[in-house]
């Protein structure tokens, strides 16, 4: 019997070249994702891998590869964030699953690809933006939050359920200022929304998405342009909504119009307002989370579909970030306590 900590080594067998470069891409590039997301070693000997590791990693690692093969079968072509929302399911033990995933499509992009949800978190977001008038996605960079919302919008205004769609984010970022960046405003704004354009073009191309802007189907500005008006008939989309201030906030979920949808997506953990201004989007989830057509959803590093290390990075820097408060909490008491001591 072989001890849980002794490594082992499985052959796993491959049906057909198309198999294989399937399941481990082209030059065998999706290999060093899979060792690095399943601790294990991957070795191609002809049609066969060699996963070697501990047992329970090398069990998980064959039954991924079953369900990447299953999907590949099913005339899907395999990225490598399909590996990596695999991998996820699998030490989540929700592999079972993991098909049903791809059973929808939100939209194709320009090259005819299917735009499809990549993990559980994400199919809860897309729920929500399908059955809410506003939803919140909270949660680190990486878990697909402006994507998704960019898709949903597009999708919307093809099935024509919307007649515009409004990209908006406040020009606030870490240590930086629009007075000091070079040319007009719409220049100065543009690198503070080239995640919103670059979904676009992905999903339009860059020309149609320049056209459709020309004729205000599209608009992309950033919040302080929402004040005043009431916003019918669109889909908006509230990006690094953690840096918008209560009244911000406040601001534009009141631009709601009727047949309007409003997504608001943000990180908590990176706030770059003012020392000593609250982010609107901590105070928002505290006021709205009991009325009704609001959803909030949450993300985690464990929704993030980039490379494995990514993920890690962010646990790593959370536990930092709990330490130091950990920390700053017993320094506090301590110095509590101390003044208390002195006065008796």
């Amino acid at each position: 019997m072989v001890e849980n900590n002794e490594e082992i080594e499985q052959t796993f067998q491959i049906s057909s070249p198309e198999s294989e470069v399937a399941l481990l891409g082209i030059q065998d590039k999706f290999v060093s994702l899979y060792e690095q997301g399943m601790n294990v070693t991957v070795n191609p000997f002809g049609d066969n891998l060699k996963i070697k590791g501990l047992p329970e990693d090398v069990k998980l690692t064959a039954d991924v590869f079953h369900a990447l093969l299953d999907l590949s079968e099913q005339g899907i072509h395999l990225h490598s964030t399909d590996i990596v929302s695999a991998m996820k399911m699998a030490h989540r033990g929700t592999l079972n699953y993991f098909a049903d995933l791809y059973s929808e499509t939100i939209i194709r992009d320009r090259r005819g690809r299917s735009i499809r949800v990549k993990n559980f978190g994400q199919r809860q977001y897309v729920n929500a933006i399908k059955h809410n008038d506003i939803t919140f996605g909270i949660g680190p960079a990486g878990t697909g939050k402006t994507y998704l919302a960019v898709a949903m919008a597009v999708a919307a205004l093809k099935r024509g359920e919307v007649e515009r769609i409004i990209l908006t984010r406040p020009a606030v970022e870490a240590g930086e200022s629009l007075g000091f960046l070079p040319g007009d405003l719409q220049e100065k704004i543009d690198p503070y929304l080239r995640p919103i354009y670059d979904a676009l073009n992905d999903i339009f191309g860059a020309d149609h998405t320049q056209r459709l802007m020309e004729r205000g189907v599209i608009e992309i500005a950033p919040l302080a342009y929402m004040r005043g008006r009431t916003l019918d008939g669109a889909f908006v989309i509230l990006d690094e909504a953690q840096n918008t201030t209560n009244a911000q906030m406040k601001m534009f979920l009141t631009r709601l119009g009727f047949g309007s949808k409003m997504v608001v997506n943000g990180d908590i953990s990176q706030i770059d307002l003012p020392h000593g201004t609250r982010s609107g989007l901590i105070s928002a989830e505290r006021i709205l989370k009991d009325i009704k057509s609001i959803k909030f959803v949450q993300f985690t590093a464990e929704d993030v579909v980039r490379h494995p290390v990514v993920a890690r990075i962010i646990n790593a820097y959370e536990t930092n970030a709990t330490q130091r408060l950990i920390k700053r909490d017993e320094e506090t008491e301590a110095a509590t306590k101390k003044k208390a001591e002195k006065k008796d």
